[in-house]
């Protein structure tokens, strides 16, 4: 057997299984079993209202989940899935209160990452139907992309019987996009790489620009943060951290955390980044934030929730 047929078989007797995708490594266990689902909460000192994220293998368990599923939904489906992009449909019977958050909505997933499609796979194949599965992280800090920062974060907080599943480093780094699809059209209640652009070309629908009142992750103002205190675009001081694009000098003094050439760079590594800054116990971190469309907003949403209040 190998470890994803361990996994999957860990899964089904309750456990908790952190494993990659190509985001940010997350925390599952089996989306119906509440005894499970609790115990995800526990781990990450999750607010019980806060609702998960279910990943499955493919686009053919959204009936499962989710009922009067909008033809825009499905066609941004079978558009983006696998990848970072996160529907959230009204919720079918299957859907409990205690992986909602008690809403009528419920958000699904496919992720685009081997490890965690042959995981869904072998799952579904005992009987699975999906997986719960928020970030591997502790509320509110900043999300894991590799392996070990999953390790380092919540090794005390899981049993001897959950896992963690090496996966390398999520490609593009920060989370999903997630895509209210409860309305006529769509709108957007976190960027991410699937961009409010993409979402038209495919639905060929404009999309609401409102206040949701859906709870989902990531949506409070403080969030993603590191223990260093993170200033945006503002002249780094000696003794700070720097996270800026490689164009941008260093001043003496200034410990480079990152220096990405590119925007999709800076997603990739924004995470890993800010850990740096707490391993090394820099206190304070400044963060020149890249202009533009695309990821860059999406940047830019992660890094003022992780400044909040600085």
């Amino acid at each position: 057997m190998t470890q994803i047929d361990d996994a999957a078989l860990a899964l089904q007797g309750g456990q908790l299984v952190a494993f990659p995708t190509e985001t940010v490594y997350g925390l599952g266990a089996d989306a119906a079993n509440p005894t499970a689902v609790a115990r995800i909460y526990e781990a990450k000192q999750r607010p019980t209202n806060h609702p998960l994220i279910i990943h499955v293998s493919s686009v053919d368990q959204m009936d499962y989940w989710a009922i009067d599923i909008p033809e825009y939904a499905r066609l941004l489906a079978k558009a983006f899935w696998p990848g970072p992009m996160t529907l959230i449909l009204q919720r079918s019977d299957a859907a409990k209160d205690f992986v909602t958050g008690g809403q009528p909505s419920v958000g699904l997933r496919v992720p685009n990452h081997p490890v965690a499609l042959e995981l869904l796979r072998k799952y579904e194949s005992l009987g699975g139907k999906g997986v719960a599965a928020p970030s591997a992280n502790l509320f509110g800090r900043v999300s894991p992309t590799t392996a070990d920062a999953v390790s380092a974060e919540l090794s005390s907080r899981l049993s001897d019987k959950d896992m963690v599943l090496e996966g390398g480093s999520s490609a593009v780094g920060i989370e999903s996009t997630i895509i209210d699809c409860t309305k006529a059209a769509p709108s957007i209640l976190r960027p991410g790489a699937i961009t409010e652009e993409m979402i038209s070309d495919v639905t060929n629908l404009s999309l609401i620009q409102r206040d949701s009142d859906i709870r989902v992750s990531g949506a409070l103002d403080s969030h993603y943060a590191p223990r260093a205190k993170v200033f945006l675009n503002i002249e780094p001081k000696p003794g700070q951290g720097l996270i800026a694009l490689a164009s941008e000098p260093t001043p003496v003094g200034v410990f480079r955390l990152c220096s990405p050439e590119d925007v999709n760079e800076y997603a990739q590594q924004l995470y890993s980044a800010l850990r740096l800054a707490d391993e090394k116990e820099i206190s304070e971190v400044v963060a020149i934030t890249p202009s533009g469309d695309g990821i860059a907003i999406a940047i830019r949403d992660r890094l003022s929730k992780a400044s909040f209040g600085n």
